[in-house]
């Protein structure tokens, strides 16, 4: 039975060494030399004072480094955190503080935009750099080694510190509505759970490559590599440029697993897939995948199985529509995934009747531990289901996602909005996914967000912002002829380019709506 995350790895390469496990652009490991690489980081680790819990960062593009700083952490009973690569010194800074890091792992280029900031790193006592060149002075109490150098140091071995499932292994940081970025707390419980529950629903077996795309400091760019090696599958990461960059390692990688979150699918829908694709599923979260691009994908890669699946990075994974109901409710999110319960509750904790719209709450092993070192919020997130049960001292802790869903009477759930995107306006309740459907679904456009900015008169106003190749007056034109009045955009703004994504992928609802905060009130762009 595997219990610790990094448990995957050492089992496949007991029972298939020679299988491959990383495919790192020209570097193919197998899960037998991974599984020595962990011990060896672990082992390093423990040398250098790593303690039960200890926190290792990681700063770094997708590579063997990566992944073996990561479970390499766990093995020697640390918790891992993965920073994604597209974060500024600030904001690296505030998390190695926030998380107390004992050790960084990042590459020379980006020590060097770091060493201004780590002196507030009070933690910090070793860095472990990939790449060569000159490297950046840090203060006198942090220790720099190059990776080879770490690895190639004389150890002892010793036996490996007890750890049990409700250990921490993992804090994953997210943006929050307001604020700092917040840490989750995953343990090894929620992350071979939430892998054993992904690949039972998508089948996966040894047999299948994995295309790592998304950022591994992103739940569900993480969920690609647990969920191979939770298999014995091969996880091939990709650091592209463009999209046609993933079509191609599809291609030459005979990749049989694709996920991505709506704003790359709908780039990826775009280009010419070839005949004969080895792709077996591609998945979808982070939001709603439009129609249009849902069809297309179908048409363009007949021998994929689409999964519609919704998550949050609280309870890593919660929802899946199996793929034999996607004709009938293409909107739908499904229903629970395998070892997970999802309910529809209104705000006094009672459940809501079909159709009725509430907030989505998760219950089971995959709620994760809350968020580290705040106990506030985590207190407005991670609440008591229900009373406590006669002859029950402790209450069970669901996670109240934020999020508004309905289901209908066959128990399917549908994604209304996340409560702080939603559009308070003229009294009405609007939610902009709503919105952004209807204008996708005109020829010559390609990407939309809505959101709403302070009106005088109405509370908030409707704006949209699309990347399209038609005018604002003909999007506008209709949207009135498909949308209520209510709902019918005050402002419609047409770029050449791309919408901007923040550092996960998903549009950047939050930079569009400072941009135009001030459209209806003065100042308006």
């Amino acid at each position: 039975m595997t219990r610790l995350i990094h448990e995957f790895i050492l089992r496949s390469a007991r029972v298939a060494p020679g299988a491959e496990a990383l495919v790192d652009g020209d570097v193919r490991i197998s899960y037998g030399a991974l599984a020595s690489q962990l011990e060896l980081v672990a082992a390093r680790l423990a040398a250098h004072g790593l303690e039960s819990g200890g926190r290792v960062a990681v700063y770094l593009d997708k590579n063997v480094e990566n992944v073996a700083s990561m479970f390499g952490a766990t093995l020697a009973g640390g918790v891992f955190v993965p920073l994604n690569p597209q974060l500024k010194a600030p904001q690296v800074a505030h998390i190695l503080a926030d998380c107390q890091a004992r050790v960084l792992v990042t590459s020379n280029a980006r020590l060097r935009t770091l060493a201004p900031v780590l002196g507030d790193c009070a933690g910090l006592t070793l860095v472990l750099v990939t790449g060569s060149g000159e490297r950046a002075a840090l203060p006198a109490h942090v220790m720099v080694l190059g990776w080879d150098e770490f690895l190639s140091q004389p150890v002892q071995a010793s036996p490996h510190p007890g750890r049990i499932d409700a250990d921490i292994a993992a804090i994953l940081y997210t943006s929050g509505s307001t604020g700092s970025p917040k840490g989750v707390v995953l343990s090894h419980r929620n992350l071979v759970a939430g892998a054993e529950s992904v690949a039972s629903y998508l089948g996966n077996t040894p047999e299948d490559r994995i295309l790592a795309v998304l950022p591994l400091s992103f739940d569900y760019g993480l969920s690609q590599l647990t969920t191979a090696f939770s298999v014995g599958a091969t996880a091939v990461l990709i650091n592209y440029l463009l999209p046609r960059d993933i079509l191609d390692a599809v291609e030459a990688e005979r990749i049989t697993g694709l996920a991505a979150v709506p704003s790359l699918w709908i780039q990826l829908a775009r280009l010419p897939w070839p005949a004969g694709c080895t792709l077996r599923y591609l998945t979808n979260s982070g939001g709603a995948m439009q129609r249009p691009t849902l069809d297309a994908l179908r048409q363009a890669l007949p021998g994929a199985t689409p999964y519609l699946m919704y998550g949050l990075t609280e309870a890593f994974r919660s929802t899946y529509l199996p793929p034999d109901q996607l004709d009938r409710r293409p909107d739908s999110i499904g229903k629970a995934i395998p070892n997970a319960e999802v309910m529809v509750l209104r705000p006094d904790g009672s459940q809501c009747q079909p159709g009725e719209p509430g907030e989505l709450v998760h219950r089971g092993a995959l709620v994760s531990l809350g968020y580290w070192n705040d106990p506030a919020r985590t207190a407005e997130r991670f609440r008591p289901l229900r009373p406590v049960e006669a002859g029950l001292p402790l209450p069970e802790i669901a996670v109240w996602s934020g999020d508004t869903v309905r289901k209908d009477e066959e128990g399917y759930l549908y994604f209304i909005s996340r409560n702080d995107e939603m559009i308070k306006t003229s009294g009405y309740r609007v939610s902009p996914t709503e919105v952004e459907e209807v204008a996708c679904a005109i020829d010559g456009v390609q990407e939309v967000v809505a959101f709403g900015a302070a009106h005088p008169a109405l509370g908030q106003a409707i704006v949209l912002v699309a990347s399209a190749t038609i005018t604002e007056a003909e999007l506008l034109a209709h949207c009135k002829r498909q949308l209520p009045a209510y709902m019918v955009p005050s402002k419609v703004v047409i770029t050449g380019g791309a919408l901007p994504r923040n550092p996960n992928g998903k549009f950047d609802r939050k930079l569009l709506a400072t941009e135009y905060a001030s459209a209806f009130t003065g100042g308006a762009q």
